[in-house]
């Protein structure tokens, strides 16, 4: 019924490893959430009624309900725009619209790609919820409430990136502008719900974002408001079904209209007997142009003097600045009414309200550099070009540096606006001069170490879903990782030396997942090192900045582990042996 591209996605998925391995993952990610709070709780008071079960069942569920929304809109986002961008950079889609296939099944196949991965992690994180019911704390309704609002962020996450790969014909504009309008849509749902908008019930904010819609509903007492003698998280699931449904009704209606792409070069008239003889000199010389020098390193000239990724990559920066303007007017907001150095009642007094309005915009700057680095390797070699500069003179080093500075140009939107707001809000006496040289530095350093994650990501793995879903996984798990540890810190207080032992297991689980991401395919000990130290230094940094007043140690100990790491991916792609060593490995891979 939903046609034969569904059919295939339904019955492939399942035969790959990858498949069974992310809900496993994603699964033991969550019960050691649970587990490292429980041993975090059992460390600071003795565990000896009902009462204590239950507000620890209360307090987990609150971090780990959020936990599995955001990643699972990330991967439906994610999936759904890469399948059908990968289809066009393979040039393969055009085929699928030569056939007799309708609009409704290829629209609907190609979006299952990023539903049934999505829903493949929702299946096992339900029963991670359930469980913590038996516990007490948590209804069974609050689960089923989490539930439904979880499916439809899937369904209109999983359709809005479908919707953008039939729209743009590149990976990086299709990755890059679904993931800025989730943020943007999230951004208006805040801005909505803080009752900043004229004319808009607060209401609506906290309907129309699944993650303030799934905050509340995890609340011991949720403060649940009804609309026809409904309550809100059915409302806030059946708003996101119905956006789905609208995506859906609109690529089916423009799917031939937005492909093939139009954006080609239009060809010269045939010449005709009788026409203009001025108009065939125009006809015959249209492609005439002056010759241009191409630099001692051509790939570095081609990122930086050409369109690489197309004219439409003008759209990614715009909506990229409309989201820092709207971070840069609530921090102008938070300074005028003098909140601005006050700390969040969210955190309970730790994080500053400048803070939490600077970590979006450093997140999605940093994901979209380093969407931007894996596909300008995964787009020359979909483009049958990165073999052949094996053949050529260019060295490891110009392909490389080419590649890594020649990326941060093309995102240098991405790099100096962040930078700019820090040394705004220096100027306006919210961050301290000491302060704005360590963001600055640590920005620098977290901007070229995405960047080269991206390079090296798409260097050793041989298909471009792959290299891009772990880049992207990689940064995307890295920072929620940051984030979940920092919330199950401030939610348990206790000494923190004594909360090493409880997180070893996420660092050692994290260290695992690092190495195999990074180093399995192309081992050496600087990268196993990285890989195991890299989450232990962030944990000792996330302490050190919990503890307050240990802003050199916090920078010191960053930018040695990120530094250290990008050390460790740099050195093998510099190495000719390694290069060339790689690609014959990936060659016997597809083999």
């Amino acid at each position: 019924m939903l046609g034969s591209l569904f059919d295939r996605e339904v019955l492939t998925q399942p035969r790959r490893v990858t498949h069974f391995a992310g809900r496993v993952i994603f699964v033991l990610a969550m019960f050691m959430i649970v587990c490292t709070a429980w041993l975090l709780l059992a460390g600071i008071q003795p565990v000896t009624s009902i009462g204590n079960l239950t507000r620890f069942s209360s307090l987990v569920f609150q971090i780990i309900a959020p936990f599995q929304v955001i990643v699972v809109m990330c991967i439906a986002t994610l999936a759904g725009a890469t399948a059908v961008s990968s289809e066009k950079d393979k040039r393969t889609f055009i085929l699928l619209l030569m056939t007799s296939l309708s609009n409704w099944e290829i629209v609907i196949g190609k979006m299952s790609a990023g539903f049934l991965s999505a829903l493949n992690l929702f299946a096992g994180s339900v029963v991670v919820m359930m469980s913590l019911t038996l516990l007490g704390g948590v209804s069974v309704g609050q689960v089923f409430q989490v539930a439904w609002i979880t499916l439809g962020a899937i369904f209109a996450c999983g359709a809005f990136g479908a919707t953008i790969g039939f729209w743009r014909e590149k990976t990086f504009q299709a990755i890059a502008l679904s993931l800025l309008g989730i943020t943007l849509f999230l951004t208006f749902a805040e801005v909505a719900f803080a009752g900043a908008i004229p004319g808009v019930d607060p209401a609506w904010g906290a309907l129309l974002s699944p993650l303030r819609a799934t905050t509340t509903a995890a609340r011991p007492i949720p403060e649940l408001a009804t609309f026809f003698g409904i309550q809100s998280p059915w409302i806030s699931g059946a708003i996101l079904c119905g956006i789905a449904i609208a995506l859906v009704a609109l690529s089916i209606q423009r799917l031939r209209i937005w492909n093939p792409s139009r954006e080609g070069r239009p060809l010269a008239q045939e010449s005709e007997g009788d026409s203009n003889p001025t108009d065939l000199k125009l006809a015959a010389t249209w492609k005439v142009r002056e010759p241009r020098r191409v630099w001692d390193n051509p790939i570095l000239w081609r990122e930086m003097c050409t369109w690489a990724y197309g004219r439409k990559v003008l759209i990614v920066r715009l909506a990229y600045l409309l989201f820092g303007s709207l971070i840069v007017a609530g921090l102008y907001f938070a300074i005028q009414s003098g909140i601005a150095l006050q700390k969040s009642s969210v955190n309970e007094s730790l994080v500053p309200e400048t803070a939490m309005l600077l970590a979006p915009l450093f997140v999605v700057s940093l994901i979209i550099i380093n969407a931007l680095a894996v596909n300008s390797i995964t787009n020359e070699r979909d483009g049958q070009a990165l073999d052949l500069l094996l053949v050529t003179e260019i060295t490891p080093t110009s392909f490389l540096f080419g590649k890594l500075v020649g990326v941060l140009y093309v995102a240098k939107e991405m790099v100096l606006l962040p930078m700019g707001v820090c040394i705004w809000l220096s100027t306006q006496g919210a961050v301290s001069g000491e302060n704005l040289v360590f963001s600055l530095i640590g920005l620098l350093v977290m901007d070229v170490f995405v960047a080269m994650l991206g390079i090296h990501c798409g260097m050793i793995y041989s298909k471009s879903r792959s290299a891009i879903g772990t880049s992207l996984g990689t940064v995307f798990f890295l920072f929620l990782g940051v984030v979940t540890c920092m919330l199950i810190m401030i939610g348990f207080r206790g000494s923190f030396g004594r909360q090493l032992a409880p997180f070893l297991a996420i660092i050692i689980g994290g260290g695992a997942g690092l190495y195999v991401a990074l180093g399995h395919r192309n081992p050496s000990p600087a990268i196993t090192l990285a890989a195991f130290g890299l989450p232990f230094l962030t944990f000792f940094a996330i302490t050190s900045f919990i503890i307050r007043d240990q802003e050199l140690t916090v920078f010191s100990v960053l930018v040695t582990a990120y530094g250290f790491t990008t050390l460790a991916m740099m050195v093998p792609a510099l190495s000719e042996f390694e290069f060339a060593f790689g690609r014959s490995q990936m060659a016997k891979e597809e083999g």
